[in-house]
């Protein structure tokens, strides 16, 4: 498993890798684009913002929306922690949703 300088980043790896089985997973800590934001004011954390490209056969036959309570149930701590995550940007796939998005870019 991949693991960067972001303990957050580690913590949502570490949960959706186990929970999820991902085929594929792209975590992109999007936090300094957010540090002047009013509500980021009192905040010393720097990661607070992220956006989740996930792959998972776990999303089979789930609406987008019972995807995303799967993931912000796995992320629960993280989300209601002081400094933690304030922001999720959530990309949810089954392998073939993924596999007829590549070729439609391809074309």
């Amino acid at each position: 498993m991949a693991t960067s300088s972001s303990p957050m980043e580690d913590a949502v790896r570490q949960k959706i890798t186990q929970a999820l089985k991902p085929t594929s997973l792209k975590i992109f800590n999007d936090s300094h684009l957010h540090a002047h934001h009013k509500a980021m004011k009192d905040t010393t954390s720097q990661e607070t913002h992220f956006r989740l490209f996930i792959t998972s056969d776990a999303f089979s036959s789930k609406m987008q929306p019972a995807r995303h309570r799967m993931v912000y149930t796995l992320l629960k701590d993280e989300l209601a922690a002081q400094g933690g995550i304030h922001a999720l940007q959530l990309r949810t796939r089954t392998p073939e949703e993924d596999e007829k998005a590549r070729l439609k870019d391809a074309e």
